[in-house]
């Protein structure tokens, strides 16, 4: 079982920051490509941002100078700092790892999201 625990969503106002962190727990072998997707209400999710095991990132062209992708691999943990939050940025924030378990095998878990509000 690989769990996902995504944390820092929340209410900021328009040019504020947050930092979501989601941490992958469980039977992990090793973690490929973390990454972030949002939700808007009526809309499909989209690629936020991603990053690989050798560092290797990728940024929508919405973020890109705004948000950053990070992750700690010792201890399984991505994160992404947003900063310059602007009222379309709301959203529900979704993690998603590809991985590799401890009994072999490839697969692709999803976080339980977090609400992301940029509001005045």
């Amino acid at each position: 079982q690989v769990q996902l625990v995504e944390s820092g969503g929340g209410l900021v106002q328009p040019g504020g920051s947050l930092r979501l962190s989601c941490a992958a727990s469980g039977s992990i072998r090793s973690i490929n490509v973390m990454g972030w997707y949002l939700q808007a209400p009526g809309k499909q999710r989209e690629l936020v941002a991603t990053i690989n095991s050798g560092g290797s990132t990728n940024y929508a062209d919405s973020v890109k100078g705004r948000f950053i992708i990070s992750r700690d691999n010792a201890k399984n943990t991505a994160y992404l700092q947003m900063n310059s939050l602007k009222p379309e940025d709301t959203a529900v924030y979704y993690c998603n790892v590809g991985l590799t378990r401890r009994g072999g095998g490839y697969s692709n878990y999803w976080g339980q999201g977090t609400q992301v509000t940029v509001s005045s």
